[in-house]
């Protein structure tokens, strides 16, 4: 075992367990500021049960990931880790902001300046990678290397960042469903990290840390869920994926490791366009797709553990592209 390895594993359990210890005297403190959630009345109506459950809980999961990962590595290390850190602060900053005025007022930043927002971080992020690595081609699973105009790739680049944030969130809609897939995915991305030409240790520690910190919380969050991820979790650790997934290079696998949060939106996506085509017909009972099978009488623990099984299915497979062209390669 190299000492790497024994870094992102003890990494992974201090994170799981700072979080374990930290989360319960943060959800009374969530409680004190009042920051319960509110649910939308469009949606099932058995989810009017959850409302005032503290959200904002993604702050202390972006908050122990941070401070960890400065504590390991002695501050902030090089080797290209700049992007996913910087997205985790601006994009979790903006989501933190978004679930406070939505607990405080009921009504959240608007869809266009969120989606500003993202634009502007995404760009930049975008921008650091291509600068940071002079990137000029992608990998593409069963073609290899294609060659690629910076300019098209920083464009590429962002959109990518914005779609995973975006689908992230529109995923967190189940009690432990985006953390547990997210979870999936991040895992995915250790092994793509450590497994890539040049290998990417530190980045595989970030991926490690997310994951402990998102097991922690999950502890709190499955069914009945005691605190709720919100925007400042959901945005901030989807658009750190896509980030995770252009610096490795494999940006192309990440719609198929994040397989649940593309098919999720792709369900609100079709919904809202059959919708405006016909008038006033649905596909589904109600997108995203998992509220479709709530209102076709599942259970909530057996929609979010079926949808996690798809995501560690998608994993795998993911991973074993990536390993087929390393193999190709070499």
């Amino acid at each position: 075992m190299t000492v790497g390895t024994v870094e992102i594993i003890q990494g992974l359990l201090l994170a799981f367990a700072v979080v374990v210890i930290l989360m319960p005297a943060y959800i009374r403190f969530l409680r004190f500021l009042g920051m319960g959630k509110r649910i939308r009345e469009e949606g099932p109506e058995s989810h009017q049960t959850k409302a005032g459950t503290p959200t904002l809980g993604g702050l202390l999961v972006i908050g122990v990931v941070l401070g960890l990962f400065f504590l390991l590595k002695g501050g902030l290390p090089p080797g290209g880790i700049i992007a996913p850190i910087a997205t985790l602060v601006l994009v979790g900053g903006l989501g933190a902001f978004d679930d406070y005025l939505n607990a405080k007022t009921g009504e959240g930043i608007s869809a266009r300046q969120k989606m500003l927002w993202l634009v502007v971080v995404a760009a930049v992020a975008a921008y650091q990678i291509q600068n940071t690595y002079a990137i000029e081609s992608i990998a593409v699973p069963f073609i290899g290397t294609v060659m690629i105009h910076p300019a098209l790739y920083i464009v590429f680049a962002a959109f990518a960042i914005i779609a995973a944030a975006n689908g992230v969130n529109i995923t967190d809609g189940l009690d432990g469903l985006a953390g547990g897939t997210l979870v999936f995915a991040f895992v995915a991305f250790v092994f793509v990290a450590l497994l890539n030409v040049p290998t990417q240790p530190n980045l595989a520690v970030l991926c490690a840390l997310i994951v402990g910190s998102l097991l922690g919380f999950l502890w709190f969050n499955v069914h009945p869920a005691q605190v709720y991820m919100g925007d400042s979790g959901s945005l901030a650790l989807g658009a750190t994926l896509a980030v995770t997934a252009l610096i490795t290079g494999q940006i192309l696998i990440l719609p198929l490791v994040g397989l649940v949060f593309v098919i999720e939106t792709l369900s609100v996506v079709l919904q809202v366009a059959y919708y405006k085509m016909t008038r006033g017909r649905r596909i589904f009972r109600m997108s995203p797709l998992h509220h479709h099978y709530e209102l076709a009488g599942w259970d909530e623990e057996k929609i979010t553990l079926r949808f996690w099984i798809v995501g560690i299915i998608a994993g795998l497979i993911g991973v074993t592209l990536f390993l087929a062209a390393i193999n190709r390669l070499s």
